[in-house]
């Protein structure tokens, strides 16, 4: 199974104490500043409800899965091109993380939160202002496509850098999903790091969760497997700008 080193924690000794996320039930703020929490382990299916496997993706197609709550979008992406790796990111707290790279054999594989830390704009299944648009694409939110986009104020998040926030009125990056891919070729999403907008999204939303979700149903965590399904099947609008 494939295992990363996501938390590192350096001591006067400068010695590296790598985390595994599936062992991990709370939040961690190291000495260098890294925000990492892990969640249940869920395993990511397709609409049939067979495990979802990482050659299966389409190259820069937006999928959509819910995770770690059952009301909070993500968006899962298999890029054009790998990812950076150790990307040093910032939160509007001062709160720094290190983003270790994409999944899979050639580290294109991405996750993230599709909940804008501006406006908590997000995929819903009438409409989704919040996209991937391809290396290929335009948006006036970016001089340039391979971006997560958030079209109601134009914010950017680049997925090939942890997710940095490079345009529009965003003040800090989404917080990456972290995945495991094992040696099936199953992809399990296992973490979250970054900082969340997962409480002002319930909040804002809280009568619509309620419709949908029932009283608690929102905020309850996957515990063992999540639908992915194609971001452009799932909503009957998308709005790229």
């Amino acid at each position: 199974m494939e295992r990363r080193s996501f938390l590192k924690i350096t001591g006067a000794s400068a010695a590296a104490v790598a985390v595994s996320p599936s062992l991990i039930a709370e939040t961690l703020k190291a000495d260098n500043g890294a925000l990492f929490k892990a969640y249940e382990k869920v395993q990511l299916k397709d609409k049939d409800g067979n495990p979802l496997k990482a050659a299966s993706l389409v190259k820069e197609e937006a999928y959509v899965f819910n995770y770690p709550h059952a009301a909070t979008p993500a968006l899962l992406v298999d890029l054009a091109t790998a990812t950076k790796k150790d990307v040093k990111l910032k939160a509007d707290d001062g709160t720094e993380y290190v983003y270790a790279g994409g999944h899979g054999a050639n580290g294109t594989i991405v996750a993230y939160s599709a909940i804008c830390p501006h406006s908590l704009t997000h995929p819903q299944k009438s409409m989704s202002m919040f996209n991937y648009v391809d290396e290929k694409g335009k948006t006036m939110s970016y001089t340039q496509g391979g971006v997560m986009v958030c079209t109601s104020h134009l914010s950017a998040f680049e997925p090939k850098e942890g997710g940095k926030v490079v345009g529009g009125p965003a003040t800090q990056g989404i917080p990456a999903i972290v995945l495991e891919i094992d040696k099936d070729d199953h992809i399990w999403a296992v973490a979250v790091l970054g900082p969340d907008k997962f409480q002002d999204f319930f909040s804002a939303f809280k009568q619509d969760h309620k419709k949908e979700y029932g009283r608690r149903g929102a905020k309850k965590l996957v515990k063992t497997e999540a639908m992915v399904q194609e971001l452009k099947n799932f909503t009957a609008e998308q709005i790229i700008a």
